[in-house]
């Protein structure tokens, strides 16, 4: 059974999404497909009744879904109006052609406004926080914002009556309507209007990622992969529509961050809790200011075997941090493989786990013996040391992986191959409990520069070490190095991943990178998958063999030289 979120009522529903259920069910005859639907309140019950095997909805609701009651999904849409499916949904907010006094977001302040719902994506949210951009709060500075409900084409009407003076729907929805003559542009001004390339329609907000399909709970992994391979191997249908691999969803948490809505509305409240969540960096530095004040106010002698015993305790402390935070990696590899940008924000509470551990370790024991008269100036030094120490390497932590995880517009640039590699080892290492030697060598001789995404190199990068270090976890130490070699040739550039593991049979080799094919027990197969895409739209080419050397593998990428770019 497969639920859609019908936010132009049942019958569009039923016109959109037809062909997909016939080709479901001509792709995989084994099992019947049904759809259902429904609204938003709709959905939720129908998940809470566990009726549901998949779900078709906008990113906004997938995450509180996601949040709620656990699906995940297995593919995003790809729309003709959007060149890539990571950026193809908006808002537009719009009013008559008539209304001079509004040009710009920043006049909507005392004006009526006409929405979907609260917690509508594209029909309200989306634009909130644009509006919030503009220096206009929709909950103060807005005369009356109106909720009327679905289907969206009632608030073109609203607006076309002069009813409210502007209104907010999703984007391309005017333009569909005026190809289908409802209606004419030209009765009509979009305020703050952007044109975005690779994009179809007028928006006046940003865009995030198109609609995913998800399974649910009660779904079996069997089918769940048979509907994920159909899907990624559909040819487009109606008006050029298909899916992809799943997008990264991260820019749509933020906004519900930012808003506090949705998965995050307990920032909303005002408790002990939510204030530690929101405002913990600040109070990290109050708690260490305080603890060094009461550090340098203690002058006592401290006795050496119990100074030993102490610091003997930290250090186990430290390994039990660390066994948990592998153990807790493990459980989250699958997870980490479909997406690694947008997961690699949620490792750092375990990653400061362990200097917080330690800073408190040092505190408690510098107050233990200030009690009993036993601390002498030297241990308060070293005390002091360590705990700066410990804090430095927190700061790193975070502002490593906060860099690495901002939001940003993917842009092509020449970057320097030595620099991102090199960047992805220390995340890598930071991440990592008993990393494994990882040699990086430059054969380049100063080409190994190329035109591309940065980060998105780099998370091929990660993908290919971590599957290498995998490769190689319970082998002897002399088996568990990493070779990194860059090489350059006349028109290209070259970077080879070389483990010494069991390696591949040429039957494995064969499906290595196609979709849910994997050789760990609880991977997904969507890993190397995504790294060949991303090669590919670099105008490169990504491929495995035996590693030359000996035993193992060998897993390399080549990309056009950034001089090559430039001559041609």
């Amino acid at each position: 059974m497969i639920g859609v979120f019908a936010y132009q009522g049942e019958l569009a529903a039923i016109n959109d999404w037809s062909p997909l259920l016939e080709y479901l069910n001509t792709a995989i005859p084994e099992h019947r497909f049904y759809i259902v639907n429904r609204d938003l309140e709709g959905l939720r019950e129908a998940l809470k009744a566990n009726e549901l095997d998949l779900v078709i909805t906008n990113p906004g609701y997938y995450i509180e879904m996601e949040s709620e009651f656990g699906i995940s999904r297995i593919a995003t849409l790809v729309s003709p109006e959007a060149e890539t499916p990571a950026r193809a949904l908006g808002a537009v907010v719009f009013t008559r052609a008539s209304n001079t006094q509004l040009r710009d977001l920043s006049d909507l302040s005392g004006k009526t406004v006409a929405a979907v719902a609260p917690h509508g994506f594209a029909g309200y949210l989306i634009a909130a926080r644009e509006l919030a951009q503009h220096q206009v709060d929709p909950e103060t500075d807005i005369k009356e914002m109106r909720f009327v409900g679905l289907p969206m084409g009632g608030i073109i009407g609203m607006v076309q009556r002069g009813e409210v003076d502007a209104g907010i729907v999703r984007t391309c929805l005017l333009e569909t309507a005026a190809k289908e003559g409802l209606l004419r542009m030209e009765d009509f001004r979009v305020l703050s209007p952007r044109k975005f390339e690779g994009f179809a329609c007028v928006s006046s907000t940003p865009l995030y990622p198109d609609w995913p399909i998800a399974v649910t709970r009660r779904t079996d992994a069997t089918l769940a992969k048979a509907v994920a391979r159909a899907l990624l191997a559909m040819p487009p249908i109606r008006d050029g529509v298909s899916w992809t691999v799943p997008a990264d969803y991260q820019p749509v948490h933020e906004l519900y961050r930012e808003l506090r809505t949705g998965p995050y509305t307990y920032l909303r409240d005002i408790t002990p809790e939510a204030l530690a969540r929101r405002f913990w960096p600040w109070l990290l530095g109050i708690v260490i200011v305080l603890t060094g004040w009461v550090i340098h106010t203690i002058r006592v002698e401290y006795q050496v075997m119990r100074r030993t015993a102490e610091l003997q305790d930290s250090l186990n402390a430290r390994k039990a941090a660390e066994n948990r935070m592998r153990a807790h990696q493990e459980q989250m590899e699958h997870l980490s493989r479909l997406s690694i940008l947008g997961e690699l924000s949620g490792n750092l509470a375990h990653e400061i786990n362990q200097p917080l551990t330690t800073i408190g370790t040092y505190a408690r024991t510098v107050l233990r013996r200030q009690a009993s008269g036993i601390l002498t100036p030297d241990a308060i030094a070293e005390a002091c040391a360590e705990i700066a120490s410990e804090a430095d390497r927190a700061g790193g932590i975070v502002q490593r992986i906060r860099h690495f995880a901002r939001k940003r517009v993917a842009t092509r640039e020449p970057v320097v191959l030595r620099a991102i590699a090199q960047e992805a080892v220390r995340l890598i290492v930071g991440m990592l409990a008993h990393t494994p030697d990882i040699i990086i060598e430059d054969r380049a001789e100063g080409k190994g520069v190329v035109l591309a995404d940065g980060p998105q190199i780099q998370q091929v990068l990660l993908n290919l070490i971590k599957n290498a270090i995998d490769a190689a976890r319970d082998l002897p130490p002399d088996r568990q190095t990493v070779r990194l070699t860059i090489e350059a040739s006349d028109e290209h550039v070259q970077v080879h991943l070389d483990d010494h593991g069991a390696g591949l049979a040429p039957d494995q080799r064969a499906h290595l990178f196609e979709p849910f094919f994997t050789t760990k027990p609880d991977g997904l197969g969507l890993g190397l998958p995504i790294c060949k895409t991303i090669i590919e739209a670099h105008g490169g080419r990504l491929w495995a063999e035996d590693n030359p050397d000996g035993q193992g593998m060998r897993f390399s990428f080549s990309l056009p030289g950034a001089w090559h770019e430039h001559a041609t």
